[in-house]
């Protein structure tokens, strides 16, 4: 633990060149760009930043007390705090924090406990293949993320000696998929960096503390809450201090149905004070108050000085069915594109073996690059589906140097599959083959057992697509054992017939 201490220690000595570098980078920009995004004096008042230290100091003591009693225990804080070797840790926390994004903690929890238990530092996640990690990462989603920590893996081992950055600046530098979030995650968690850590639930936080309602995602927006963060940061604590406002975000200061009356720094919310305000005036009201008294009994709700011409207050009416939750305002969110795509599930069975099913890998690039698949087309607006039999008939013949009839291929459904852009309809058939060639082709194909599909890099779309067809066979094996042959039916007509008569 000592050595713990003394890397922590020696990050903080660090911290202010650190975040002189990120400084001098942001100078690079064009006065004009800077003109544009920083907030003046006059467009940002002070109403919606810290600038009393006393405050300050209670809100870290407040945050951090109440961290310490309710901080959950998940394991890449344990390991955080109690692995020695400055690189491990830096590698360990550099996993989590990419795992988590975009990605709940609870899903996250096993992958990572797997992913450490294979792979515990970054030499052997170097080591490993692109395949084995798309396998590891399966069904967590957002696969460039897992392909990014092996780059960065094999990045750190090949350019770096296998030393991880020890500053913010060089994580956000040298480490492809780090992002300023995330170096100032890993720097202030792993590192001892004092710097701020601006992800999701830090820019709800914040933008309700300071009544921030403009677009969140603007950078004079941005810009402000990384001010903020930056100002607030404990210097003695900065990890746990970063952890516990994420933490904040994550229990307490949810997106919907907010728990105010449990936080520790409800004292230091505009957005709570002045919910609590304008309550107490619509009690005066319905209490049927004079008018005249409401001054001297009700304070005064405190609003940002600079009025209409602030760049951070509230664009839009304030609602009061939101409360709280009229901060952070965010804009609405671009609809997902449409695609469908036309999917054929190929199964071969040879002489006292296992089913099997084609799989073929997608390019190296783009969306679930390096995954499995089952054999697909995307399709064109305006192919008829009276069209699809014949196109996966084409395609198969390209794949398999076999001729299929349309009457062998059968339809057995559609899956829905949502990715973050793209509102994916899988338009699903099926087709039994007995001649095939196992020859090389231009796109790399394996034909795998039900149970090694499941092990593979697929993604969760592909295995929805298994999923509908083993329920969809089932459903007919169901059905052909209701129904009873021709030679039955129809001697239950005839008897029917006699029974009658």
């Amino acid at each position: 633990m000592s050595r713990l201490r003394s890397a922590v220690q020696k990050g903080k000595t660090v911290a202010l060149e650190n975040t002189e570098v990120i400084k001098s980078s942001n100078k690079k920009k064009s006065k004009h760009a800077i003109k544009e995004e920083e907030p003046s004096e006059t467009e940002a008042s002070s109403y919606h930043f810290f600038h009393d230290p006393s405050e300050i100091c209670l809100f870290r003591s407040q945050l951090l007390q109440w961290y310490d009693q309710n901080k959950r225990e998940l394991p890449w804080r344990t390991l955080a705090l109690t692995e020695p070797d400055v690189n491990i840790r830096t590698y360990a926390v550099w996993v989590s924090e990419i795992m988590l994004q975009q990605t709940q903690v609870a899903t996250v929890i096993d992958y990572y406990n797997r992913w450490m238990k294979r792979w515990a530092t970054v030499e052997k996640l170097a080591a490993a293949t692109l395949e084995e990690v798309n396998q590891m990462w399966a069904g967590l989603g957002y696969y460039s993320r897992g392909r990014r920590l092996h780059e960065g893996a094999q990045k750190v081992v090949s350019e770096l000696n296998g030393e991880m950055p020890k500053t913010t600046a060089g994580l956000l530098k040298q480490l492809p998929g780090v992002g300023r979030y995330t170096a100032g995650a890993i720097g202030s968690i792993a590192l001892g960096q004092v710097t701020g850590a601006v992800d999701g639930n830090v820019i709800r936080v914040l933008c309700r503390v300071r009544a921030i309602g403009a677009d969140s995602s603007s950078p004079t927006v941005t810009d402000a809450l990384w001010k903020i963060a930056d100002t607030l940061v404990d210097r003695e604590r900065p990890g746990d201090f970063n952890q516990a406002m994420m933490e904040l975000g994550a229990r307490v200061c949810t997106p919907k149905s907010p728990l105010c009356s449990q936080c520790p720094i409800q004292s230091h919310c505009h957005a709570f004070r002045k919910v609590s305000i304008k309550q107490e005036i619509d009690s005066k009201r319905l209490l049927s108050k004079l008018a005249s008294n409401l001054n001297n009994s009700v304070p005064d709700i405190e609003n940002c000085l600079a009025g209409d011409g602030c760049n951070l207050c509230l664009s839009e009416d304030w609602d009061p069915q939101l409360g709280v939750q009229n901060y952070p305002r965010k804009p609405v969110k671009k609809a997902p594109r449409a695609e469908q795509t036309l999917t054929c599930i190929v199964e071969r069975k040879r002489d006292g073996e296992e089913m099997e099913y084609l799989l073929t890998q997608r390019p190296s690039k783009g969306l679930l690059a390096g995954m499995w698949e089952l054999p697909s087309m995307l399709l064109e607006a305006d192919v008829s589906e009276s069209r699809y039999k014949s196109l996966i008939c084409d395609m198969m013949q390209k794949r398999l140097d076999a001729s299929l009839d349309t009457h062998s291929v059968q339809f057995v459904g559609e899956v829905v599959h949502i990715f973050s852009h793209i509102h994916q309809t899988y338009i699903v058939f099926s087709v039994r083959v007995s001649d095939w060639s196992d020859r090389k082709r231009e796109q790399k194909t394996c034909w795998l057992s039900k149970s090694a599909l499941h092990e593979a890099a697929v993604s969760t779309g592909v295995k929805k697509i298994m999923k509908l067809y083993e329920s969809s066979s089932k459903a007919d094996i169901k059905e052909k054992k209701r129904k009873p042959s021709p030679e039955k039916r129809s001697n239950k007509i005839k008897k029917a017939k006699v029974c009658c008569y």
